[in-house]
């Protein structure tokens, strides 16, 4: 089961009120808040795919470019410091930067969970 979904490149959260009774959610990876619900499955897709339309239409009437997530950019902060030296290090020692050591360990993760 996913807790997301996804739609024209957008990635929205699903989660569930038991008090509402509603499925609810917000885009996710953007500054601008976009959110809707449903009583259903069905009703909160809809609305999901509604709410995505209307920001793109917002967007473009006033003439901003929308947001997009996960541009492939990001900041990493390590807890202990020793982890991001260690980093660095083993980076230089086979000749690659950080950047691409740290995309190569998360991708190796990703595939782990496959």
């Amino acid at each position: 089961m996913s807790n997301t979904m996804e739609y024209k490149g957008y990635i929205g959260s699903v989660e569930f009120s038991e008090n509402d009774g509603v499925f609810y959610g917000k885009v996710q990876g953007i500054r601008s808040l976009i959110s809707y619900e449903g009583t259903t499955a069905k009703k909160l897709i809809k609305d999901f795919h509604d709410a995505v339309d209307d920001y793109l239409s917002l967007c473009e009437k006033d003439g901003k470019v929308p947001e997009t997530a996960y541009k492939g950019s990001l900041n990493v902060r390590f807890k202990d410091v020793n982890v991001h030296r260690e980093a660095a290090i083993y980076a230089m020692n086979h000749n690659q930067s950080l950047n691409s050591f740290i995309e190569e360990a998360v991708k190796d993760k990703l595939i782990k969970l496959i």
